[in-house]
């Protein structure tokens, strides 16, 4: 088990200190009269030194997060050293030198943090008016003064975060089976992480035939869709998810106008993978699926794979191209990874494209997944060579500040919206390297290379602003969250950036029909569309017919996948090979503060709600009576 909960249903009570100073942290864990605390710390203090203290300590009752630049770290990470290295390709049986990052340690600045059980609740503080309300209290009730005890009444806090789920997966896993086979009303503890990986590719491909593709080879460019941090739905994942995700939305974007005009010989498949944070949930599935003839392609279909990882943050203009070094020990594999590798450096004029100089293996990514069932040629692209640049991996602070991405201080909303940032610049030089590469490595020509090219500007928003204006609200208010939660029971049937990509795809693949709102609902129904090709979407937007503004229906080549982990569907919770992490179930999840007064003051209150009580249920008959009626009463 791991994460953060109360120790009660009822919740956690302490009185609240914040902490400042480190004679405060001596004052909460050791001299101070008035335990259990309910700690309000400041950014500066949420490392694993202190919160690894706070565990150990039976004086904390919970803790709170006041979440702020000021005083932020030059690093935080709450993730491993080597992220998901349990469900990755390297074992003992497969580069064994290279498992358990023994080589190459990906994320060193990882303290583990979000690997770690806590017994007590840890919220994050993010308004600042409840914080100022936090504060007031505890200055006007429990601030020292000069160094003396404060005296009741003291202000304290209470948290509740009640988790249901018991021990470890196996044992949460096995009585929620049992609630829902013999329970009428079943009291269901956790959940298997669950949501859509999304994809679509150059040339449609039947839905409805599963298994082999007859004459289909496949150019898969894939990326992750999904981030994670200590705190829950706080992911904002910038450079660790949002890099790759409108890298190659870019991507797509420069391709698709070529790949329709001349298509290449080999299908680009490409694909956002959901739940890869976990131990690669989505790719998993889509594995798995493939291994079962229940895809609509399989292994045999996959000529090679190229995988976008974290490229937002290069130092000078590298860009690294990572591959598997036990894979490429086959002649095929070798020769095939080489010229990958060349076509991709055939258009690196404006970036400096490199390969790791010693035989390291692949950093953490969605390839690995493949690699575990087939030696297929592939490559990783990231801005790192050996351990991450990203300095705030799987952490709140990863985020657009993070990818330096800055606006000109007057400029309007609106303009913003059509400014350039260095960052977007950026991005567009590696879609750009991206999709040319992709159109070579499926069998293109060359002489249609110049006209694909990424735009930098966030097109879809400044040239389709309607369209995107009618999406937005699937993500709510403030920054989007990445992280994959558990589908319809959280986000409704499809987390809000799964269906904002799976509609930005549409948008740029699909086409325009002239089918009526109930047609496209159920296309089935028209002679002239084919379901098994086409997903439709009935949107509204400046690309209505006859540019009217009127709502319209899109088709697209674009699909939706399951992402849940093979062992949920195996029932095998307590699989080495697949991710095996569920989501515990809560009743609420909210804090209040109160006076907290003297153990005599309670005991009078105690005695006097006695006594009240014992007085009105002795002249209950007197107080609580009716007059008697008469019989000349009337109603």
């Amino acid at each position: 088990m791991l994460g953060v909960k109360s120790a009660s249903i009822s919740g956690d009570t302490g009185v609240l200190h914040v902490l400042e100073t480190e004679s405060d942290l001596d004052w909460i864990l050791s001299s101070g009269p008035h335990p259990p605390y309910m700690v309000i710390m400041e950014t500066a203090f949420f490392n694993r030194s202190v919160m690894m203290r706070m565990k150990n300590s039976s004086r904390v009752a919970g803790v709170a997060v006041i979440v702020s630049k000021t005083g932020l770290a030059d690093n935080f990470s709450p993730h491993t050293t080597c992220p998901n290295q349990n469900t990755g390709v390297y074992s003992a049986s497969y580069g064994s030198d290279l498992a358990n990052c023994n080589v190459t340690m990906w994320n060193p600045l990882g303290n583990g943090l979000s690997y770690e059980d806590f017994a007590f609740p840890v919220f994050a503080l993010k308004d600042e008016n409840q914080t100022q309300v936090i504060r007031k209290c505890y200055q006007d009730h429990n601030l020292r003064v000069n160094g003396s005890a404060p005296q009741y009444p003291l202000c304290a806090m209470q948290l509740f975060s009640h988790m249901h789920a018991a021990t470890d997966t196996v044992t949460c896993m096995r009585r929620t089976d049992l609630q829902n086979r013999f329970s009428i009303n079943p009291e269901v503890l956790c959940d298997p992480l669950s949501d859509f990986n999304v994809w679509t590719s150059t040339r449609p491909l039947n839905n409805s035939a599963k298994g082999h593709a007859a004459n289909e080879s496949v150019v898969i460019a894939a990326t992750r869709l999904d981030g994670r941090s200590f705190f829950w739905e706080q992911a904002p994942s910038a450079e660790g998810t949002v890099s790759g995700i409108v890298t190659l939305l870019a991507t797509i974007q420069a391709l698709s106008p070529v790949t329709q005009e001349a298509p290449p010989p080999r299908n680009i498949f490409f694909s956002f993978f959901q739940g890869e944070a976990f131990d690669y949930i989505g790719s998993s599935k889509m594995v798995y699926d493939m291994e079962r003839n229940d895809f609509v392609i399989d292994l045999n279909n996959v000529h090679s794979m190229l995988e976008i990882g974290q490229v937002g943050l290069r130092r000078g203009r590298s860009l690294w191209m990572h591959s598997d070094p036990v894979s490429r020990q086959n002649k095929s594999v070798d020769t095939e990874v080489s010229e990958e590798e060349r076509k991709l450096s055939l258009f690196s004029h404006a970036l400096s494209l490199d390969q790791p100089s010693v035989s390291q293996p692949l950093p953490p990514s969605s390839f690995q997944r493949f690699l575990r069932v087939r030696g297929i040629p592939g490559l990783v692209l990231a801005d790192h060579n050996t351990s991450f640049n990203n300095r705030y991996y799987e952490s709140l602070y990863d985020d657009a500040e993070n990818l330096n991405v800055t606006y000109p201080p007057d400029l309007s909303p609106d303009e913003q919206l059509v400014y350039e940032t260095d960052a977007a610049k950026s991005l567009a030089e590696v879609a750009t390297l991206v999709a040319r590469s992709l159109y070579i490595q499926a069998g293109g020509e060359k002489k249609n290379l110049n006209n694909i090219t990424a735009d930098p500007k966030i097109w879809f928003l400044h040239q389709h602003v309607s369209d995107c204006v009618r999406l937005l609200w699937f993500l709510g208010s403030g920054p989007p969250q990445f992280y994959i939660g558990l589908g319809p029971r959280i986000h409704g049937p499809v987390h809000s950036v799964t269906r904002f990509v799976q509609y930005i795809l549409a948008n740029l693949t699909g086409t325009v029909t002239n089918l009526t709102e109930s047609q496209c609902q159920n296309p089935s129904e028209v002679n002239t569309e084919n379901k098994d090709l086409f997903s439709y979407f009935w949107v509204s937007g400046p690309a209505s017919v006859n540019n009217t503004g009127e709502p319209f229906c899109r088709s697209a080549s674009v699909r939706l996948s399951k992402a849940v982990s093979p062992a949920f569907e195996l029932l095998e919770y307590g699989s080495p090979n697949y991710s095996i992490i569920p989501q515990s179930r809560w009743k609420s999840i909210r804090a209040r503060i109160f006076p907290m007064l003297t153990l005599g003051v309670g005991v009078a209150v105690l005695l006097l709600s006695l006594l009240v009580t014992y007085f009105i249920s002795s002249k209950a008959e007197l107080l609580f009576s009716s007059a008697r009626e008469t019989p000349a009463t009337t109603y």
